[in-house]
């Protein structure tokens, strides 16, 4: 594997880290149970980080240093691919040829590393692109900067040059073929998981004693990356029209924001608190440094509903983390959320993020209890459809139809 531009050892939620390495951690560990030793190269954004760590039985993951230990933005990053893959090459190096089987590279800065090491080591490229900047770009939100043209270009590099490409729903994969010419032959549809031992329905009463939430509060939780992509400020702009309208439920109403800044965020880090503080929200906001899995699973669990407005999302692994627990999900209509939310079955589907059309939302899942409790039911089915055994299974699959087509091109060549 190849993540060179976040650890899967970081905690998710804020800097670079989140979905990713979500997604690398847990489909290794289930690769793992197959069988399968998996070395994950990521570059090392500390002096005190061991040059190798292990992350779980078979699971090895390789600090690089590439460039200063901090500092760097991932725009930054590649005028560091040059060093990074020439050391990926070098730990190859020391063993025996044909130590790999396959390399697994994640969004297009490790695609280009793993694009190197698939000619010098003779093995196929599997490539997960996660984000894509052309998909970015036709959803930017409000102030937010447009990915450059590098990453376009590299983009397109990357997907010339792998055997595999993974897409996370039927829509990636047709952005790859229509906006990147990918050939339809060598994409295939993989859902992420979610770790349904971690996320699973709890005691919602429990989990806010827990928490310290009040048991009578309608609790409408974000969680996740504190950048304009992710569009929280929807979520405030939202809670703050609802009490416009009904400010009999400010007593009422607790609005966690688990996670950090993130991307364009950095950039104005206070920027959501001070948002809060001009909508007169001081009162009801609750913000919350990123959490891990267990506690992340608590606070889904005692959640009322769960907002994810993002302006666009490959998939959405949080929405399908606070499904699994039972709790109905309130996602914006764009990317992978489509596909991981069923509207009207396992959450609603709001149409742009119109703040007064996602107060309405909240309103009928709040206030229409019938409806809430059909959501919570169908949002627990749903999540059960996404399970990282099944997508490590699959994964697998790709990797052995990629060394397939790699041998059959060698051999017309």
């Amino acid at each position: 594997m190849v993540s060179l531009h976040t650890s899967p050892l970081d905690q998710p939620g804020t800097g670079d880290a989140g979905g990713m390495n979500v997604y690398v951690i847990e489909l290794s560990r289930r690769l793992a149970e197959r069988g399968i030793a998996v070395d994950i190269f990521t570059r090392a954004t500390s002096s005190a980080l061991p040059p190798v760590a292990e992350a779980g039985d078979g699971i090895l993951v390789h600090h690089i240093h590439a460039g200063p230990f901090e500092g760097l933005t991932k725009g930054e990053l590649p005028g560091q691919l040059c060093v990074f893959a020439r050391e990926v090459l070098r730990a190859e190096a020391a063993h025996p040829v044909g130590h790999y089987d396959a390399v697994h590279s994640h969004y297009w800065l490790s695609g280009q590393v793993g694009a190197l090491a698939r000619d010098r080591w003779g093995v196929p490229l599997v490539h997960s692109m996660h984000t894509m900047a052309k998909v970015k770009n036709e959803a930017l939100a409000e102030g937010d900067t447009p990915e450059p043209v590098a990453r376009v270009i590299g983009e397109e590099q990357v997907v010339e040059a792998a055997d595999m490409l993974i897409a996370n729903t039927d829509l990636e994969a047709k952005q790859l073929v229509n906006l990147y010419d990918a050939d339809p032959g060598r994409v295939d549809v993989i859902h992420p998981g979610v770790d349904l031992d971690v996320f699973r329905p709890g005691d919602r009463s429990a989990s806010r004693r827990r928490l310290g939430l009040p048991q009578d509060a309608h609790v409408l939780m974000f969680a996740g990356r504190i950048q304009p992509l992710k569009a929280p400020d929807v979520l405030l702009r939202a809670v703050a029209v609802l009490l416009a309208e009904s400010p009999e439920l400010r007593s009422r109403v607790v609005v966690p924001v688990v996670g950090g800044p993130s991307g364009s965020g950095l950039e104005h880090p206070e920027s959501l608190a001070q948002l809060a503080a001009e909508l007169g929200l001081d009162d009801v906001v609750r913000f919350v440094p990123p959490v891990a899995q267990a506690e992340l699973a608590d606070w889904c669990s005692a959640a009322t509903l769960v907002a994810v407005p993002s302006y666009n999302e490959s998939f959405g692994l949080v929405a399908v983390e606070a499904q699994a627990t039972g709790t109905p999900v309130l996602a914006a209509a764009v990317g992978g959320l489509t596909t991981v939310v069923r509207d009207g079955v396992s959450g609603l589907l709001v149409s742009g993020h119109a703040p007064r059309d996602w107060a309405a939302a909240i309103r009928r899942v709040v206030f229409d209890d019938a409806l809430h409790a059909r959501l919570s039911a169908g949002a627990r089915e749903q999540a059960r459809r996404f399970a990282w055994e099944h997508t490590a299974d699959r994964t697998m699959d790709a990797y052995r139809r990629a060394a397939t087509m790699m041998r059959r091109e060698q051999l017309v060549g």
